[in-house]
């Protein structure tokens, strides 16, 4: 109990964001210092509920010792089964609320909201059944006849002293009539387990006498020292000129300006009354992220927010972005803290996605932090780990106690997957370490146009509390409707933003605050246009062909988008067959991630900006086709001079026309070849010729649906034209906005003619957006209830533990996740081995099942995980892929020491890169990624696809 209560004070005093503790102490009498008192008062007495029978009884030994006393109980078995009915947290619970009304003239209501903090310090408040059990059964908490009134007497003695050593006596009364709102006290269980979990920790509050004795207070004092944790971040705010404030924040180009956008956005951050929600819509490649970090700089420094969380559409999405995170980390000022004396302070940092470890940055970064976390002495407290010295204005650190599945969020800096941010919104344990997480911190939101009713619909639940908790929010996005901006300022907000609606600039920001008016304003353009003529192209693999043969005739890259994965390995194929394999590169999901990472940064190098002389010395000289999924529209900042792209709904397709002539390439694009220096996107996917409206391909209506499909037909039949007639170009960035809000309007932009195909499509668009939205709200987190309400039954019938696993992204997107593998090698002796044409000395590494493989042989076997096709994703071949895959069980492989490999699932490919799984043939080539046919492929075929073999033992 004193632990906990001293953590909790060194938590107030060094480590809780400024925003955090005001919110706490907004309800309470003397504020902040009620507010600290609170805190360790309620971390003090949170295990009250160990004061019990039902708890006391588990250790014989010491039970018999207690009853000697006169704290008579049953033993365990005597309780039997009943016991789980007073769980200590809930015993504390009803402990602490008897306490308070029996003895301190509290009524029920009043205590329930502060007690049911100590019923929720194992992630779960309780509910009001599990209150009426443990009601049913007093003997639980005192054994009836002459030990009951012992046991209620030492009960209030331990609840007395907590009082009078926490200094909360003679505030008690002060609180009776205080109503807690529910936002703190999802705040206070948040901390109190945090102390719980830091007090618990043997490594830092040793359970037995040490070598040296120390003193209560030096104990605690060590504690904190082996710690360590990173203060939070409090800069102060920045009041340079937009030009010098982002010249000294990122590296720009030379030459380069700040945009309109960008100062905009500055302008409007400084000037809201208080920081609320920011919303900045512009064209691709204006700068958004920039402006975001610079606005997040002074919404932390006006609200006391600690950190900053960037929450992107996927893993890829989050890898491109940490390294532009740190940069920007590396150029903030550096401030001496409270906690570091005159030194730097630390700034922890996560990447929060399943496969963090993996990627090179962060992994560098862990690598670098790492130290033993355990007390401290004071003469050892200047310690360093080894090779950790200083090498940047502050030290970015991944800090080792914040590594843990449930305590990373907490870091101070964080980018990751929107599912984190979604997750915030799932009934789910520990949710409100979750909140305080984000709580903690700035929330940037990228590419918030990306996601479908269902995720929607956890956002705006998010939204809600952010709002609630007054979290400054910058969403982003380049195609946002009206309508979907208008929902999303009134679930930050609570109320109505009907005006936003009728807004029609762009680029356009929206200022947002709970109690005002949203502001708008629409800078100028940055003067970067394009004139984009869009055309028709039949859904022919021979006539794509022949047209691209004719385009790139002179030299020139092309990209082609598909909307499914088999699509892409289709047209590749066709086109290598043309082409020739050197000249075709092919990229989706369907990748090992190792795989992935390479043939991304592929990508970037030959086809990403030019470098600082204006020159891209790896871009291909000859004609360059890249086939590609969905994975083109977001993660790479590719450039290409032609793109030809299946038919998607209008948001997205202009997202990829943003990788049509993204950056210049000599005056006037003169650099390119003569046919390709107007920009030309070739709309394909569609049957042209059906009546009464063209029909998208099976693979695109499965994607997107065939009404968003039709809708996007309809708003750019003006600009497709008709066969042997141009349409009017597409004009950036001004069409942008109008595009998207023809798309996504109220009114019906298909037209008469097509009703025998729209009225069908638009119904089944509607049934399928309600579904998505009643099944979200199953385990959806309640709203804020009014002040005053304990949190019983918060999280009640929730999903139990949640994480980024499989099983936590399938709570918060509505898709069918399939079986995750990874990927290794049988040799033909049996053996297994990792892929043999991994890079960096990877490949070919021996797997032994027989003992722990080499920590390099294990990591790369990670780096070789592969997200399995929709094929194994029914729920027939998902079991049985999945026994399947069981039957390849190490056991080795499961221990402690084996954290890459344990719990995965391993598919093992032949020699020849192929295996059989649930009925289909799968084979996988390191440039063509994994292919599954029903039919067996011919030898010539696998030898193809295995260009290595593992070297045999």
């Amino acid at each position: 109990m004193a632990d906990s209560a001293a953590v909790a004070g060194l938590l107030w005093d060094h480590w809780l964001p400024r925003n955090v503790k005001e919110l706490i102490a907004e309800p309470l009498p003397e504020r902040e210092a009620d507010g600290r008192r609170l805190c360790v008062w309620l971390a003090g007495t949170h295990d009250i509920g160990k004061a019990t029978p039902a708890f006391a009884c588990q250790v014989d030994d010491l039970a018999d010792v207690m009853s000697a006393a006169g704290l008579g109980m049953r033993t365990r078995r005597q309780f039997g089964d009943d016991r789980r009915m007073a769980p200590h947290g809930l015993a504390g619970q009803v402990l602490l609320q008897e306490w308070l009304e029996e003895w301190r003239g509290w009524t029920r209501r009043a205590s329930a909201q502060f007690a049911v903090i100590a019923g929720g310090h194992h992630g779960v408040p309780p509910d009001h059944m599990q209150i009426h059990n443990l009601d049913a059964h007093p003997e639980l908490l005192r054994t009836p006849g002459p030990a009951k009134a012992i046991w209620q007497r030492v009960q209030n003695e331990l609840l007395d002293a907590s009082a009078d050593v926490f200094e909360v006596d003679d505030r008690l009364a002060h609180w009776r009539g205080v109503k807690l709102p529910q936002p703190v006290q999802v705040l206070l269980s948040a901390i109190v387990i945090v102390c719980d979990w830091i007090a618990s920790n043997p490594d830092l509050f040793p359970y037995f006498p040490e070598e040296r004795p120390r003193s209560e207070s030096e104990r605690v004092a060590a504690a904190w020292r082996g710690l360590r944790l990173p203060a939070p971040w409090s800069p102060a705010e920045p009041c340079e000129q937009a030009a010098d404030l982002f010249a000294a924040r990122f590296a720009l180009p030379p030459g380069a300006v700040v945009r309109p956008v960008q100062e905009q956005a500055l302008s409007m951050a400084r000037g809201m009354e208080q920081p609320g929600m920011l919303i900045i819509e512009a064209p691709m490649g204006e700068g958004k992220t920039e402006a975001a970090l610079a606005a997040a700089e002074v919404f932390a420094a006006r609200s006391g927010a600690g950190g900053c969380y960037l929450a992107l559409p996927t893993m890829a999405t989050s890898n491109a972005m940490f390294p532009r995170l740190v940069d920007w980390l590396d150029r903030l000022p550096a401030f001496a803290s409270a906690t570091a004396g005159d030194s730097p302070e630390e700034r922890s940092v996560l990447l929060a996605h399943a496969k963090a470890a993996l990627q090179e940055d962060y992994a560098a970064l862990m690598r670098e932090s790492h130290r033993t976390v355990a007390a401290v002495d004071a003469y050892a407290e200047d310690e360093r780990p080894e090779g950790g010295e200083k090498s940047a204005s502050a030290d970015l650190v991944a800090h080792q106690w914040l590594r843990g599945r449930k305590k990373g969020l907490l870091a101070s800096f964080a980018v990751g997957t929107i599912d984190q941010l979604l997750m915030t919104g799932l009934k789910s344990r520990h949710l409100a370490l979750r909140h305080l997480a984000m709580v903690g911190k700035v929330v940037v939101i990228d590419e918030v146009h990306a996601y479908d009713a269902y995720m929607n619909t956890y956002l705006d639940r998010v939204l809600s509390w952010l709002g609630a908790y007054r979290v400054p929010v910058v969403v982003l996005s380049a195609t946002l409707p009206a309508g979907r901006r208008r929902e999303l300022a009134e679930a930050y907000a609570g109320g109505s933003a009907e005006v936003l609606g009728d807004a029609t600039g762009y680029p356009l920001l929206t200022a947002v605050a709970p109690g005002a008016e949203p502001a708008t304003a629409s800078p100028a353009a940055s003067g970067r246009r394009n004139d984009v003529v869009l055309e028709r192209l039949a859904d022919d693999e021979s006539a794509l062909a022949d047209r691209l043969a004719a385009e790139l005739a002179d030299g020139g890259c092309a990209l082609v988008v598909r909307n499914t994965v088999d699509r892409v390995t289709d047209t590749a194929a066709a086109l290598r067959e043309r082409f020739g394999p050197e000249h075709v590169t092919v990229a989706h999901a369907r990748f090992i991630d190792a795989d992935r990472a390479r043939k991304d940064a592929s990508l970037l190098a030959r086809f990403g900006p030019p470098d600082h002389n204006g020159t891209s010395p790896l871009r291909p000289q000859k004609a360059h086709i890249v086939v590609a999924s969905q994975v083109a529209e977001q993660s790479l900042d590719v450039d290409f001079d032609l793109l030809v792209t299946d038919l998607c709904p209008v948001d997205l397709l202009l997202q990829r026309i943003g990788r049509l002539h993204r950056h210049p390439r000599g005056e006037l694009q003169s650099q390119r070849p003569p046919r390709l220096r107007q920009p030309r996107c070739l709309v394909t996917g569609v049957d042209w010729r059906t009546e009464p409206a063209p029909t998208p391909v099976k693979g695109s209506r499965t994607v997107y649906g065939a009404y968003p499909l039709l809708r996007s037909l309809a708003v750019l039949a003006p600009h497709l034209g008709m066969p042997g007639q141009r349409g009017r170009p597409v004009r950036l960035p001004e069409d942008i906005s109008p595009l998207v809000q023809r798309a996504y309007g109220t009114d019906e932009p298909c037209p008469p003619h097509w009703q025998e195909t729209t009225d069908p499509a638009r119904a089944q668009h509607r049934e399928a957006r309600a579904k998505q939205q009643q099944k979200a709200e199953v385990f959806r987190l309640d709203e804020v209830r009014k002040a005053g309400r304990p949190l019983i039954g918060w999280i009640g019938a929730g999903v139990g533990d949640a994480d980024d696993s499989r099983a936590g992204r399938a709570q918060v997107r509505d898709s069918r996740e399939s079986l995750e593998v990874l990927v290794v090698m049988r040799r033909g002796d049996g053996a297994l081995c990792t892929l043999p044409w991994l890079d960096k000395g990877r490949g070919g590494l021996e797997l032994p099942t027989d003992a722990v493989p080499s920590a390099r042989a294990a990591r790369a076997a990670a780096a070789s995980g592969l997200r399995l096709p929709y094929h194994f994703s029914f729920p027939d071949q998902e079991a049985q892929a999945l026994t399947e895959l069981e039957e390849l069980y190490v056991p080795a492989w499961q221990e402690k020491e084996s954290h890459w490999l344990a719990g995965e699932l391993i598919l093992a490919l032949d020699e020849d890169c192929q295996a059989r799984l649930a009925g289909w043939n799968v084979a996988y080539d390191p440039e063509e990624g994994l292919l599954v046919a029903r039919e067996e492929l011919s030898k010539e075929g696998k030898r193809r696809r295995c260009p290595q073999r593992c070297p045999s033992t």
